[in-house]
């Protein structure tokens, strides 16, 4: 495929960004997207161990939405901002599964109105392998489709008919060309037209056409009697028709397996065709497709062989490497800024930033780097923070206690203190300093950031650990660079 125009002069495509989507998505401007997918992490209370097919590095995939009133609210601010950019003629999917759905549907109704909502999608993502406890198998994902008004793009899908159905319907063959057809009727619904009402082949009644058309028609062999006295009725052949339209019920695209080609290792991955099909019917060439938890990044490769622009977002570095990796080997585009440019390259923005540069950033960011590389959730307020710069919702939190919010996952009482110091070499009064909060909060288990740690920094992590059974997770930047956080969260 040659070089694209850009879609849009105040919005660039072709870029992962790597970050929070609500950190990112606040900077595109209105209106400025033709559809939108997002497969979010669900609800389900799910730790996913990964061995990547890249590096071989394992990472742990786990989802902290222990209650649904937590997930709705971690949702509705970034569905909120996906609308906001959604063009006027815009469609809008949201992949989930059963553990929230009906509550997303609530949500997205109270965002894009009812009026917005088109149809439920249901993919049969797997066959039931045993029986469940005292009720049925959950063995499909509910994907909700909406638009931003009632003018959107919509190109129907169709599927090829099955041999049941041909054998049933297109039972005749053609003698001259061998085409297979079958035999359809003639009637006009209107019986009120005298124009079209005459003899033909012995039968007079209301047909579709003019008596000079029926008749070209049939020298033609497109219209025939199958018997002296019969109704005529048209021939409609197999090749000439489209097939049986896609519906709300998907079960035709199995999901990815261990023996898949495109299998990556991703948890959640889904199927390419799943993506092209939502793709092909909600955009035209050319129009701007954006995925804000695109993980291992099937939804841009879809795009890019059809020939639509793409966006993507996520928090995951490892998920963006992945993702990146696959645009080449797949796409065969290159990443290279200068190709970019001129149209023809994608980009990676905001990769973890290097030590060297971490060390020069003020503390406070530094602070915010760290928490969210543990995928904890950052203070709000820096300073008074008591010693503790952000916290870890771990499986299983549940709401306990409600009070002044100071983040979205604020009210669940289940959490783990985080502390970053821009250090080089973080010392005893500093581990002093943040047992003394986690004290204070009642906490068990912390988690320390910095660049490295005195040996007396250390013993004391060992001694709190022994004599108060209380831990203390230290880790260097390193660690978080390199990827080695799911040891360590273990």
């Amino acid at each position: 495929m040659g070089k694209r125009k850009r879609p849009s002069s105040f919005i660039d495509t072709r870029v992962i960004y790597c970050g929070e989507n609500l950190q990112q998505l606040p900077k595109f401007p209105d209106g400025c997207v033709d559809l939108i997918y997002i497969d979010p992490p669900f609800n389900s209370n799910r730790n996913y161990e990964v061995f990547w097919g890249e590096t071989k590095e394992k990472r742990s995939f786990e989802d902290r939405h222990a209650s649904t009133a937590a997930y709705i609210d971690f949702m509705r601010p970034r569905c909120v901002e996906l609308h906001r950019v959604l063009k006027k003629t815009g469609s809008f999917y949201y992949h989930c599964d059963w553990h929230a759905s009906h509550y997303v549907k609530v949500m997205l109704d109270q965002i894009f109105g009812e009026e917005g909502f088109r149809t439920e999608i249901i993919w049969k993502r797997t066959s039931s392998k045993g029986l469940a406890f005292r009720s049925f198998p959950n063995d499909h994902d509910t994907i909700y489709y909406y638009t931003k008004s009632d003018e959107y793009t919509f190109n129907r899908q169709y599927l090829p008919h099955n041999e049941e159905y041909l054998k049933q319907f297109y039972k005749y063959v053609d003698p001259r060309s061998g085409r297979r057809y079958r035999l359809d009727n003639l009637a006009n619904p209107n019986k009120d037209r005298p124009n079209l009402t005459y003899e033909f082949l012995g039968v007079t009644r209301v047909w579709p056409w003019t008596k000079e058309r029926m008749q070209e028609a049939f020298e033609k062999g497109l219209v025939i009697q199958t018997k002296p006295g019969a109704v005529p009725a048209l021939k409609r052949y197999l090749d000439e028709q489209k097939g049986t339209p896609v519906d709300s019920l998907w079960h035709d695209i199995p999901p990815i397996s261990s023996q898949s080609a495109e299998r990556l290792g991703y948890p959640t991955q889904k199927p390419l065709a799943l993506l092209e099909r939502i793709i092909k019917a909600s955009s035209d060439e050319n129009d701007v497709v954006l995925d804000a938890f695109c993980g291992c990044g099937t939804a841009l490769v879809a795009a890019e062989n059809l020939g639509r622009q793409w966006i993507g977002i996520d928090i995951s570095p490892t998920a963006c490497r992945v993702m990146a990796k696959r645009l080449r080997d797949v796409c065969h585009i290159r990443e290279d800024e200068k190709l970019w440019r001129s149209g023809k390259g994608f980009v990676v923005r905001d990769l973890p930033w290097t030590e060297k540069k971490l060390r020069e950033i003020p503390p406070f960011e530094f602070e915010n780097w760290a928490v969210i590389a543990l995928g904890g959730v950052p203070n709000k307020a820096k300073v008074g923070d008591m010693g503790i710069d952000g916290r870890i919702y771990p499986v299983g939190a549940m709401p306990k206690q409600r009070g002044e919010p100071a983040g979205e996952l604020d009210f669940m009482d289940d959490w783990y203190p985080i502390q970053a110091k821009q250090k080089d070499r973080v010392g005893r009064p500093d581990i002093d300093e943040f047992e003394t909060a986690m004290n204070r909060a009642k906490r068990t288990k912390g988690f320390f950031v910095a660049f490295g740690y005195s040996s007396d920094a250390l013993a004391e992590i060992q001694r709190y650990f022994t004599s108060e059974h209380r831990t203390i997770v230290p880790f260097t930047v390193k660690d978080i660079l390199d990827e080695q956080l799911a040891v360590k969260l273990a």
